[in-house]
């Protein structure tokens, strides 16, 4: 079991915090009493954020390793990590460019991956910390025109619950914390994708509530989420074929193919 963490008064770095659902994050944190360090791509969108929360942003391409460790030491020491920058990389595979496979696998899951190795070092010499990974229901969902997608997230949920094995033991928590469609912000949102009837949608103030949960919780997965998405996702790791099978009759192809279109610009 790791030792617990106090909020107020840790250091966190929170990355993808250009992003709606990064913001939330963010803002959720701040309210905890939590010092941010803040990352993303974009100053412009980074410092009026930072300045609001009191926060120091620090603009980082992920999908550029050099700069994945020139971010962790401008961080400096932290007492928690917030992997939450991610590509949407839906699509069918066959229309990505070697290239653009790269970029999706380095952001999504080898910077995360890489992040982490450098924070925990750290925490474990202080024997206390934190890292919560945001994952996806696609990391436990497979579906059309999302393998790349789910690959980077099905990884990303195997070396959380992996590594929390590993460091739970010298005092430092690993969580995944994985929404399903949010609203208002994040790439469905973006996307403009539409879901079938009766799919509900979840806040992005519930995922930045999932995040807080898992630290204070010490919990390994916290899937954010309605019940009957919980469901298909449990569905979906018995019985992989039924569920697709699923998937098609109630319309989750064409939720897939929408969000491709939706996402084709951010490969």
């Amino acid at each position: 079991m790791s030792a617990h963490i106090d909020l107020r008064g840790s250091r966190a770095l929170v990355t993808g915090a250009t992003g709606g659902l990064g913001q939330a994050i963010a803002r959720r944190l701040a309210k905890e009493g939590v010092q941010l360090v803040l990352s993303g791509r974009r100053l412009d969108v980074l410092e009026p954020l930072a300045k609001e929360l009191g926060a120091t942003a620090i603009a980082a391409e992920l999908e550029d390793l050099a700069d994945v460790d020139r971010l962790m030491n401008e961080a400096g020491p932290i007492d928690l990590l917030v992997a939450n920058a991610a590509l949407s990389s839906s699509g069918n595979l066959l229309e990505y460019t070697p290239e653009q496979i790269a970029r999706a696998v380095t952001v999504n899951l080898h910077a995360p991956i890489a992040m982490t190795r450098t924070a925990a070092l750290a925490m474990v010499e202080r024997g206390r910390g934190h890292i919560v990974m945001i994952g996806s229901v696609s990391g436990k969902i497979a579906s059309t025109d999302s393998s790349l997608y789910n690959a980077t997230k099905f990884g990303l949920r195997g070396f959380a619950l992996g590594l929390r094995q590993d460091l739970g033991p010298q005092g430092v928590g690993v969580s995944i914390v994985e929404p399903s469609f949010v609203s208002e912000a994040g790439m469905f949102a973006d996307s403009k994708a539409k879901l079938p009837p009766g799919v509900r949608l979840v806040s992005p103030d519930a995922v930045a509530d999932g995040v807080v949960k898992a630290i204070h919780r010490d919990r390994a997965e916290v899937v954010v989420a309605p019940i009957e998405m919980r469901a298909g996702a449990a569905l979906s790791a018995s019985l992989p074929d039924f569920a697709a099978t699923v998937q098609r009759i109630s319309g989750g192809a064409k939720v897939s193919a929408d969000l491709a279109d939706g996402q084709r610009h951010s490969r």
